[in-house]
């Protein structure tokens, strides 16, 4: 929006992401009332509620100076893995991991925390590190270790998919910090030595019948094959223009499991079809341009770090779910963001976008001081 319209205190605020964001928000809000049947409870209104209070998050975010959050970087990264290891040892168990920290009515899932807190950290690490040490040991374990360390214990829930996207967020900020491409490579390699040793020895044996899915799901397809092949089956049915609005027969008759959470696009795309579908991806294209374009344009190597991780994060979450509702990655239980019934992953997004807001209003002082 243009200079002028809107009060001073608005005008910094990113309204051609934010008001499509909003979008997506009371699209997704409609499906998951689809999915409950013609219902705002229990899921559509909670979906909103939880926008709307983690939006008011993202906004107070959008306000710390520079400072605070270089100072914060270390301790909060700690306070996160303490928390993951108290999970280990009082955590809640639901659905078969032990994830959670309930204290009263709050139930705490820290994990979620340390995909943006892992970001802010190697940030923190990358930016006190000198230029020319970024091709040295240095450079490469103590980040290692600062990785390793939530990802060991976050396996041990056991979450793979949370642990995989700690991983590629602190990858991405690595690769950004200008570490060697050999490195990443060699990385690569080792990772498909170890993978089958993985399978083998370190997987549950869930996880291992989720690989075997994902590699030929109609071999078993009223049992471990069932998500993928009913997603499958519902996305394709949509056609074009989707079934119509509540008219989702995969979700309403109980053929998809978890419509409102894992397999909510496919929920989506079988009432709205491909139009609905392309809908759904201008929205995060907008939404990755844009953190593209603030980490771009950061002033400093620290902010330009943490927007590149903090947009790496948001692209993991979509990129895995849309992969593995179609039955192109396995099923590994990440949500689709501000599309799916959850607080966890709701918060961690809005986290994101917080912290994109506050280094593209960093960037703006930056400029205002260059100017003047």
């Amino acid at each position: 929006m243009r200079p002028g319209i809107l009060p001073a205190g608005l005008e910094g605020i990113p309204w051609r992401v934010l008001l499509p964001l909003t979008l997506l928000v009371c699209f997704g809000s409609a499906v998951l009332y689809s999915a409950a049947s013609g219902s705002f409870q229990p899921y559509a209104a909670s979906h909103l509620i939880r926008f709307a209070v983690f939006l008011a998050m993202a906004f107070v975010i959008s306000r710390l100076p520079p400072d605070l959050v270089l100072f914060a970087a270390f301790p909060g990264y700690c306070v996160i893995l303490l928390l993951l290891l108290a999970v280990e040892l009082m955590g809640a168990i639901g659905g078969g991991s032990q994830r959670w920290l309930e204290v009263g009515p709050i139930r705490l899932q820290p994990s979620e925390l340390m995909k943006p807190a892992i970001v802010v950290a190697l940030a923190r690490f990358y930016q006190s590190l000198p230029a020319g040490m970024t091709s040295t040991w240095r450079a490469l374990v103590p980040a290692g270790a600062l990785i390793g360390l939530p990802m060991g214990l976050v396996l041990l829930q056991p979450d793979l998919g949370t642990a995989l996207a700690i991983a590629f967020g602190g990858a991405v900020v690595m690769f950004l910090a200008g570490l060697p491409a050999k490195w990443f490579a060699g990385g690569a390699l080792a990772g498909l030595i170890v993978a089958p040793l993985a399978y083998f020895f370190g997987l549950h044996d869930y996880q291992r019948r989720r690989v075997t899915t994902f590699l030929d799901p109609e071999s078993d397809p009223l049992g471990s094959g069932y998500h993928i092949t009913q997603s499958k089956i519902a996305i394709g049915s949509g056609g074009m223009f989707g079934k119509g609005f509540g008219e989702g027969s995969q979700s309403h008759l109980n053929y998809l499991p978890e419509p409102h959470t894992d397999f909510v696009f496919a929920t989506m795309a079988e009432e709205w079809g491909l139009l609905g579908g392309l809908l759904v991806l201008l929205v995060f294209g907008i939404v990755l341009r844009w953190g593209l374009i603030v980490a771009r344009n950061a002033p400093d190597r620290f902010s330009k770090l943490l927007a590149g991780g903090m947009t790496a994060t948001i692209f993991f979450y979509v990129a895995i779910n849309l992969m593995m509702v179609m039955g192109l990655a396995p099923v590994v239980g990440i949500p689709l963001p501000f599309m799916s019934h959850g607080g966890s992953s709701m918060m961690t997004n809005m986290i994101c976008i917080g912290l994109l807001m506050m280094v593209e209003r960093w960037s703006r002082r930056a400029g205002s001081r260059g100017v003047n």
